[in-house]
């Protein structure tokens, strides 16, 4: 188990890496207003989803309910755990968000300003602190 353990440690880092990421690439296209610029984000933008993001998160997924089936019954009577596994939940959902937001960039039809995504940007931030405390801490 610490194998899986491990191998599920090093997916969420990718997965998170990718979701620092790319917002990041959302303001800087947000703000580019030449056509060679913006090709380039989207071709960027396209491979960190498809090519690091997606995976890392399908990795963090199954690694993540392979320990959790290891003592299913433990694990789901925690609070924290409970907890955790919603933050997960509106982490997947905020993976999908990006997903949305780079077609509209693929389409040309995103409106939302590099603001916006500045903010948008700093959302995992607050799932990942909340998630560490809950696994190391477990304060219930």
């Amino acid at each position: 188990m610490l194998w899986i353990k491990a191998l599920h440690i090093v997916a969420v880092i990718c997965w998170f890496a990718g979701l620092f990421y790319l917002p990041r690439l959302f303001v800087y296209h947000s703000m580019s207003d030449d056509l060679i610029s913006r090709e380039r984000f989207k071709v960027m933008e396209r491979k960190l989803y498809r090519g690091i993001m997606t995976p890392s998160m399908i990795a963090t997924l199954v690694l993540g309910i392979w320990l959790v089936a290891d003592n299913f019954s433990y694990y789901l009577d925690q609070l924290w755990m409970q907890v955790k596994l919603i933050l997960v939940l509106v982490l997947v959902g905020y993976h999908f968000a990006c997903g949305v937001y780079l077609g509209k960039f693929a389409r040309e039809e995103c409106k939302h300003s590099h603001k916006y995504f500045r903010y948008f940007n700093e959302f995992p931030v607050l799932l990942l602190v909340a998630i560490v405390v809950l696994v190391v801490v477990r304060p219930f």
